[in-house]
């Protein structure tokens, strides 16, 4: 599983130094960082056309976009997704005969891009954790 990201500074930094002719192993020494993560750095700024100096005007988020392409997108596609008016889904759930389930389908259909089954569940039980048990017992 892959680790936190590096700042752009880092990564900047690595790039700068693969362009000085250092080689992935003595960067990372020099950077505090594995010498395959300085290796991913520069076979991504390979992969998208980057070579240093880098243009002044390639902010850090156009850096990251170039670089990161996929991870972009996908948190593009996250913030998309509705989020679920969860005390309508808990008024909801107090009528006989309703469930969960019942109630993510008709989100799903309503927000065809809103979010899986499993994940609408994790996030109302989150939601309904965070109510104070006076105000759960009152509205049930």
């Amino acid at each position: 599983m892959p680790g936190q990201r590096f700042p752009m500074r880092k990564i900047r930094d690595v790039l700068r130094l693969s362009a000085g002719g250092l080689s992935k192993r003595k960067i990372a020494v020099s950077l505090g960082i594995g010498a395959t993560a300085a290796g991913d750095c520069i076979r991504r700024a390979r992969q998208a056309g980057l070579a240093w100096p880098l243009a002044d005007e390639l902010g850090d988020e156009a850096l990251e976009e170039r670089l990161f392409p996929a991870s972009s997108a996908l948190a593009a596609i996250k913030a998309r997704r509705p989020e679920p008016d969860w005390p309508a889904v808990h008024r909801e759930l107090r009528r006989k005969g309703v469930t969960l389930q019942l109630v993510w389908e008709e989100h799903r259909v309503a927000h065809p891009a809103g979010h899986g089954y499993s994940r609408f569940c994790e996030l109302y039980r989150c939601w309904e954790g965070r109510l104070s048990p006076t105000i759960a017992r009152q509205s049930g």
